[in-house]
């Protein structure tokens, strides 16, 4: 079940990431059709990268040949960041706008050393789920402070409840304890609880 909830979810991170890729393509030939020298300067970068690692792979280049290529890198890109200003483009509109921006929605995340972890918005997906799962999600009326023991009779009954205290007593009782618990859910060395009692009771 974990396994078909975690595979679920992925699939939709690559939906995510799918759309915002094709949605930033969208943005850039919008944008490439509005402002041809834009275009025309990205394919002149693209060719400057090319003709370098090609030139690198044969023959080597000189450190005046570096420089040079350096320089017009550094034209080209200021050109860009000119035109962009220009037309109070932010500097991030080409590029995908993904959800998380710490696993660009792939869910996991890579550190120095290549060690891939699952994402903190993943984990907070499965937590979502586990929770929303647990019918626990009306903790903001449901809850301690709204708590109304005046439901429960005020009559003792042992031939009927088993117990020598009245019901609304018996449960202040669990009420209590379960807040002492709370209280102490750090505490290693405190007990935990256990509920019990027939199928289909709340």
């Amino acid at each position: 079940m974990a396994y078909e909830i975690l595979n679920s979810l992925l699939k939709e991170y690559e939906k995510k990431k799918l759309n915002a890729e094709l949605e930033a393509e969208k943005r850039k030939d919008d944008l490439y059709e509005k402002v041809p020298k834009l275009k025309e300067i990205e394919g002149e970068l693209n060719s400057f990268a090319i003709n370098t690692a090609k030139n690198i792979l044969k023959n080597g280049s000189s450190m005046e040949e570096q420089e040079e290529l350096k320089r017009k890198v550094a034209s080209l890109k200021q050109e860009k960041e000119n035109i962009f200003k220009e037309l109070t483009i932010p500097s991030d509109y080409l590029k995908p706008h993904y959800e998380c921006m710490l696993c660009n929605d792939t869910g996991y995340v890579t550190d120095s050393n290549y060690n891939t972890t699952m994402c903190s918005c993943l984990k907070q997906k499965l937590l979502d789920y586990s929770f929303n799962k647990s019918n626990m999600s009306n903790l903001d009326k449901e809850n301690f402070s709204t708590f109304n023991p005046c439901i429960f009779s005020d009559e003792v009954d042992v031939a009927k409840y088993k117990f020598n205290i009245s019901p609304r007593k018996n449960i202040l009782n669990i009420k209590d304890k379960c807040i002492e618990f709370v209280e102490n859910f750090d505490n290693l060395n405190y007990k935990n609880l256990l509920f019990t009692g027939n199928t289909g009771l709340r």
